[in-house]
């Protein structure tokens, strides 16, 4: 880890240790965009029935994909969360993409900012987002960026604390794909797992609305999260999902919130039981062996490779045989499938190393 990204590491407060909470999950929820004071305070007043809810999150300013759409209802708004705070004791949580968005926000007394996914990827604008909270006490949630650029991520935390944010918080959102795939975005697991190793002190809370794109994929992702040690969920909840201005399909109800974490299951991070842990340490020995001879192998398969290469090199082979490499590929899936591994793994897997195998040739 670089010296800069330890230092960081030691200086991230916990947020929800000086937010008080306590009760894990913890929940940010609230609709995606405010759209009326209506429909803001029915939303509030319902989720502030729910005791793992102690931030209530709305969009006053959306970005959209392409213009004419609903881009929320601007400054307006932040007098709604104002007043949520006030009848409702629930603190409030708002996206800015701009140093203005910032100032508005500051003035209304907002308790958590957010920067957004299409924002995170932007080296400039997160640079201008953090010189407008110079010297600002607030919490600031980072969305990963729509991208799978870890990197980028990173350098957004270590803009603003740079320019002295040290309540700093990871949302995990989802990436986007080319790909068809059932969810909205691909979660890349591995993605915040990398980033909760990078920068173990870190809040990372996810964002299973925004991830499954459907209020049916709510649960499975919001309990793989709560498996892998993410204690924090991010829900998008409307009074009335089905008439909302934007992203009707991934929302939910306060009352089906609530039904909702009667369902998931928070695990013990740590294991007590002397058996249990003897179990799980002997199978992490299994392991370790196994990925000895794993990596064993991928050097050997290297070896062969670079033989092939010179061959192709002093006969005038070309290095990239396609048709080759795909019957190759379909096999290697084949097989995984027969032994029980996911399509996507495979492919992923095996394209990896194919990609190295054709450096090596060169």
């Amino acid at each position: 880890m670089p010296d800069g990204l330890k230092e960081l590491n030691k200086q991230i407060q916990d947020i929800p240790a000086l937010l008080g909470i306590k009760k894990i999950p913890w929940l940010i929820a609230g609709p995606c965009s405010a759209e009326t004071e209506e429909q803001v305070m029915a939303t509030a007043v319902g989720l502030a029935k729910c005791p793992n809810v102690k931030v209530f999150r709305a969009g006053i300013w959306k970005p959209r994909t392409r213009p004419n759409c609903f881009e929320g209802v601007g400054e307006e708004g932040l007098k709604w969360l104002r007043k949520v705070k006030e009848q409702t004791g629930l603190l409030t949580a708002t996206e800015v993409a701009n140093p203005k968005h910032v100032e508005l926000c500051l003035e209304n007394k907002i308790d958590i900012l957010w920067v957004g996914a299409r924002t995170t990827v932007s080296p400039f604008i997160v640079q201008e987002i953090a010189d407008s909270l110079r010297g600002v006490d607030i919490p600031v949630l980072v969305k990963n960026p729509v991208n799978t650029d870890i990197g980028l991520w990173i350098g957004a935390f270590e803009r603003l604390y740079q320019s002295g944010v040290k309540k700093l918080g990871a949302i995990h959102r989802g990436f986007s794909s080319f790909e068809e795939t059932e969810y909205r975005n691909k979660p890349h697991w591995e993605i915040p797992i990398e980033l909760k190793r990078l920068m173990p002190n870190i809040p990372i809370i996810c964002d299973p609305s925004h991830i499954g794109g459907d209020r049916k994929f709510i649960e499975p992702i919001s309990q793989m999260a709560l498996d892998l040690g993410i204690n924090g969920l991010m829900i998008e909840t409307h009074i009335e999902p089905a008439k909302a201005l934007s992203d009707s399909k991934q929302q939910i109800t306060p009352k089906e919130l609530i039904e909702l974490l009667g369902i998931l299951k928070v695990r013990d991070t740590v294991p007590t039981d002397v058996l249990l842990k003897a179990q799980i340490t002997r199978l992490r020995t299994s392991i370790s062996r196994i990925d000895s001879r794993i990596i064993q192998d991928i050097a050997d398969r290297m070896k062969f490779v670079e033989e092939i290469g010179q061959l192709k090199q002093k006969n005038k082979i070309p290095v990239l045989q396609m048709d080759r490499w795909e019957s190759l590929l379909k096999d290697h899936i084949e097989k995984g499938l027969d032994k029980g591994l996911d399509k996507e793994f495979t492919k992923a897997l095996f394209e990896l190393i194919h990609t190295q195998a054709v450096k090596k040739q060169f």
